[in-house]
């Protein structure tokens, strides 16, 4: 190739900077600019992972690694559809990479889901982690909570909203987050998963870790805590179902504490049905299931209520649209084949490309987003057979020309560094900052 390939990416978390990294390291050279709304790299792992998760948090050394490669540039505070469109893109690079994953909350159907105090996941977990369109305060003035699912992210709430605050104190957790779990009223977490022990998607470490939590009893209830055949067969063929059941039976089994400021309960086989309140929840309706023998349940027609004052569903994520790309509503993916973006003749938009959840829909954990790439860039590469030599300087020009105050990788060491500098004054690793303006003001210091 006369030119080195230019390919744009729009999204720099996970799946986006895995999908740079498996570029810069094939035969083709290549130049990569890797666009963010945020004025901070690593998506997902800056801002949707619980602030008490440091081996997760650990990914952002191997992201740090990839993103200082001198292929890579960062283009930080820059909204795809807002500050540079398809045709922006198109005219500047051979190829454009869509990997904004799903930010988010699938909807729940149910009558009463709408009150005030119901909340989505992730609406709590930006305000927990800091995201700058987060608000900065949180109405933590239940008693009861209902966390409803079954998976991680369930987990994640029900262990933040049910922990002792101070325990937090060590992770970079903003201040006006600690203050606000340190006014709640919480004493018992109630998390309800549609289907039984087995049928959940929580990992092994991820459940052990809240055993270990200060002033918190965990108490499974035993209606509900049912294997069928096809639980069984699970628990004997697949190890960590074995080692989830296992975990949850020990602590089902176990004498109480009694003496703990905090409860979180577990609920298996029981369906939200309905959330209950008039100004504001009051109670959670659910209908008790049976499993059918085939690890799947079906409704009994029996109901029970549980006294709430405030409802978390974390019962999946969402893509989101963008501007000028094919969308399937349903799945909430960009409908592609093998990473290709199609159009709605199913036909290969040239050029145009895309991975991570918004392609594959939010499942598997980040890990699992390297295969994704993977099979992205090889057709990317298998496409694009001669570059068209596009002038690598024609996009920080036409930023500054559309006065976009973005910021670059250079930008996020100094924010890095003083974010790490806070925390230092504070005995912790870092303290991470919240706002905006503040974000791309330190970010642009003496780098402009």
């Amino acid at each position: 190739m006369s030119h080195p390939l230019r390919v744009a990416v729009i999204g720099a978390g996970p799946a986006g900077v895995y999908a740079s990294d498996i570029l810069t390291k094939s035969e083709t050279p290549v130049e990569i600019d890797l666009f963010d709304r945020m004025p901070a790299p690593y998506g997902l792992v800056r801002y949707g992972v619980a602030p008490d998760h440091p081996r997760i948090k650990g990914i952002v050394n191997a992201l740090h690694k990839v993103l200082e490669k001198p292929e890579i540039r960062f283009f930080g505070n820059v909204e795809y559809g807002v500050d540079c469109k398809l045709t922006d893109l198109r005219r500047h690079y051979d190829a454009v990479v869509f990997s904004t994953g799903a930010a988010d909350d699938r909807e729940l159907d149910i009558p009463g889901i709408d009150l005030p105090h119901s909340h989505g996941a992730s609406e709590f977990i930006s305000f927990y982690d800091g995201h700058p369109e987060a608000p900065r305060d949180w109405n933590l003035d239940a008693s009861g909570v209902a966390v409803l699912g079954a998976g991680n992210v369930a987990l994640d709430i029900a262990r933040v909203l049910a922990k002792q605050p101070d325990d937090l104190l060590s992770t970079e957790i903003p201040d006006n987050v600690h203050r606000a779990l340190s006014a709640s009223s919480v004493t018992d977490v109630h998390l309800f998963a549609r289907r039984g022990p087995a049928q959940t998607k929580f990992t092994p470490l991820e459940l052990r870790e809240l055993d270990h939590q200060s002033e918190m009893e965990l108490i499974v209830h035993p209606e509900g805590f049912e294997l069928d055949e096809a639980s069984e067969e699970a628990v004997r063929t697949n190890n960590q179902v074995k080692s989830v059941v296992k975990t949850l039976q020990d602590w089902a089994l176990r004498d109480p504490k009694g003496d703990t400021r905090r409860r979180l309960h577990f609920h298996f086989l029981r369906r939200p049905v309905e959330v209950l309140g008039t100004d504001r929840v009051e109670g959670l309706r659910t209908e008790i299931m049976e499993l059918d023998g085939n690890g799947s349940v079906n409704g009994t027609g029996e109901f029970e209520t549980v006294e709430v004052q405030s409802v978390y569903r974390a019962v999946g994520y969402l893509s989101s649209a963008l501007p000028d790309i094919p969308f399937d509503h349903r799945s909430g993916t960009i409908p592609h084949h093998g990473g290709r973006v199609l159009d709605m003749d199913g036909e290969h938009i040239p050029g145009v490309y895309t991975t991570g959840w918004i392609k594959r829909g939010p499942v598997g954990l980040i890990g699992h987003t390297k295969g994704d790439a993977m099979e992205t860039v090889n057709n990317l590469l298998a496409d694009v057979t001669e570059p068209a030599g596009h002038d690598r300087e024609a996009t920080p020009r036409m930023l500054a020309e559309r006065g976009i105050a973005y910021t670059t990788w250079q930008g996020w060491n100094l924010l890095d560094e003083h974010e790490r500098a806070l925390g230092e004054q504070r005995g912790r690793e870092r303290m991470k900052v919240v706002e905006r303006d503040e974000m791309v003001r330190i970010s642009r210091e003496g780098t402009t």
